[in-house]
């Protein structure tokens, strides 16, 4: 069997790794690896930590480029390289441009397409945008679904997928958790371990302008207000994130930015951090299993689970709701401690596995 799964930003390959690793395994499996590389740099990080190699490297992305371009780009040059590779099938992760673009070229040529962490809606094609638009595209032309809860699922199904094409999994991104979170890991960042850590991750497109702007002045009002917490915030390089926190952030003395820090080392991150703030689908996820509470700067979540478990709450990119909701946390021991509680609706680590078990049946037998 020939399998190709693509992989073109850091959260595609934190998450398809537990799944290319268990592919690599099976005896009889020709796995290919290919990158788009959408996020350059970060994306490499993360294959060199699982000791990941990309067979194939698109190296599609360019400086400000539209999503009209990158879609055109990625079209063009995965139609090349299925004509040349004929797999059997192909594994797509997530929502990016690259996941609806590949299966796209793959409906095309009638290559059979396995979405891994489908399901996820917030059921409003603007919010957040494109992400909602490339999932719902993928799953027309998908032919499995590989659903990271109850929910996932159902939403599959009112989306009108057939049920013998879904399955429940769990999410790998708590595989690749698991994998880590033991490790010992130094950030290499000096930090005083004296003080609460608030970890905060802002990068969304739909937060570029004046959300992000107020997000700054709220991070900027709480380090003022509490000089014995410590904010530590990666700055995502996207010249939209990056000039704006400087700018803003950078004079205050408790407010450390950083570069975008390897994987391991925002694992390392989450687990000293004392509560997170973040527009991260993927914190959402790997957060809650920490025992860490999030507060999410997005007015919707496709990850519902763990704002019903109460270890995820949405707050928005408003200044008001940022600084309150921040502080709340902070002085509030009992409230905190219900956000902090430790559960992992998402998975239980084995998800990888269940994938592969269905391609072996499906394509192997």
């Amino acid at each position: 069997m020939k399998v190709i799964c693509v992989i073109g930003t850091r959260p595609e390959a934190i998450k398809m790794a537990p799944v290319i690793l268990a592919l690599k395994k099976e005896p009889g499996m020709n796995v290919r690896v290919l990158a788009t590389a959408q996020h350059r740099g970060l994306l490499d990080q993360v294959l060199k930590f699982f000791s990941i190699k990309a067979d194939i490297d698109l190296n599609i992305m360019q400086p400000n480029q539209s999503l009209a371009t990158l879609t055109a780009r990625l079209l063009l040059s995965v139609s090349d390289v299925l004509k040349a590779e004929k797999p059997d099938i192909v594994l797509v992760q997530g929502d990016t441009t690259t996941v609806m673009a590949i299966s796209l070229a793959c409906f095309y040529q009638g290559i059979d397409v396995g979405h891994v962490e489908a399901g996820l809606r917030t059921w409003d094609m603007q919010n957040p945008f494109p992400e909602e638009a490339n999932r719902v595209i993928t799953a027309k032309l998908c032919q499995w679904h590989f659903a990271p809860t109850e929910g996932a699922r159902v939403n599959l199904l009112r989306d009108g997928i057939s049920e013998d094409q879904i399955v429940m999994t769990g999410n790998t991104v708590i595989d690749a958790l698991m994998m880590t979170v033991n490790t010992d890991i130094d950030l290499d960042i000096e930090l005083d371990e004296s003080k609460r850590l608030v970890l905060i991750t802002s990068h969304r497109r739909e937060n570029f302008g004046k959300p992000f702007s107020d997000i700054c002045r709220a991070i900027k009002e709480l380090a003022i207000r509490n000089p014995d917490v410590e904010f530590l915030y990666p700055v995502h390089p996207n010249p939209n994130v990056k000039k704006l926190a400087y700018d803003m952030l950078s004079a205050q003395a408790n407010v450390i930015l950083s570069e975008p820090l390897d994987y391991e080392k925002f694992v390392g991150a989450m687990k000293r951090a004392y509560l997170i703030l973040s527009d991260s689908g993927g914190v959402q996820e790997e957060a809650p299993a920490l025992g860490k509470p999030v507060l999410v700067l997005r007015e919707e979540t496709e990850r519902p689970e763990a704002v019903k478990e109460g270890v995820v709450k949405l707050i928005g990119s408003d200044y008001d709701q940022v600084v309150n909701n921040v502080q709340e946390l902070l002085d509030d021991k009992v409230i905190y401690a219900q956000m902090a509680k430790g559960v992992s609706p998402y998975g239980d680590g084995k998800a990888a596995g269940r994938i592969v078990k269905v391609l072996i049946e499906q394509y192997c037998q």
